[in-house]
């Protein structure tokens, strides 16, 4: 397919096209780079709030758990869904590569989510 025909074109490293609509350029010049093994979302009828932190916890057993906090994300409930599809849709194409990840939050059948 010659690359006119494509209704997605790629141009340059962090830039994306559709046919029809805004280019969309990722300025990453002010961007930073976290690691998080701890995460939790909270939200009402207005925002989405994801916190992310770091569980330092050396061994397992501890009475108490220190979780320190080093982002929060705070979403409207639109942004919030499409995050959720593009994560759901990640996760998928990993899982299809490399087999189904398993996390060991298993919930009873047909107990309430909280």
């Amino acid at each position: 397919m010659a690359a006119e025909d494509k209704s997605k074109t790629e141009t340059a490293a962090g830039t994306a096209q559709t046919a029809g609509q805004t280019k969309i350029v990722w300025d990453d010049s002010n961007m930073r780079s976290v690691y998080s093994n701890v995460s939790n979302v909270a939200g009402g009828r207005e925002e989405i709030v994801l916190l992310f932190g770091m569980n330092q916890a050396w061994h397992a057993g501890q009475p108490e758990v220190k979780v320190q906090l080093t982002d929060r994300i705070v979403l409207s409930p639109f942004a919030a869904k499409r995050l959720a599809v593009l994560l759901n849709n990640v996760i998928t194409d990993y899982e299809n590569k490399f087999g189904k990840l398993e996390i060991g939050v298993d919930r009873p059948a047909g107990a309430p989510m909280q």
